[in-house]
């Protein structure tokens, strides 16, 4: 089932305003159970995590700042 154009946009924006601020969240808290590692390991943690989150939505991401694929096009003539 693909989702169209809208849905993906109303998706993506959903999980950008909710879905990633819970995220950074629970990363940190999680983080935060453990003693503190250096400064590199711990940036490269959150730079490692930083990215994973993105790649299962990728597929929502792609396209959603483009123009409507299916909307007709605008009107030339002014």
């Amino acid at each position: 089932m693909t989702l169209s154009w809208k849905a993906r946009r109303r998706l993506s924006l959903l999980i950008l305003v909710v879905a990633l601020p819970l995220y950074i969240v629970v990363v940190v808290n999680v983080l935060a159970l453990f003693d503190r590692p250096s400064f590199w390991v711990e940036l490269a943690i959150y730079v490692i995590l930083g990215i994973i989150w993105a790649l299962p939505l990728k597929a929502v991401f792609r396209g959603v700042g483009q123009p409507d694929p299916a909307a007709p096009p605008p009107d030339s003539r002014h």
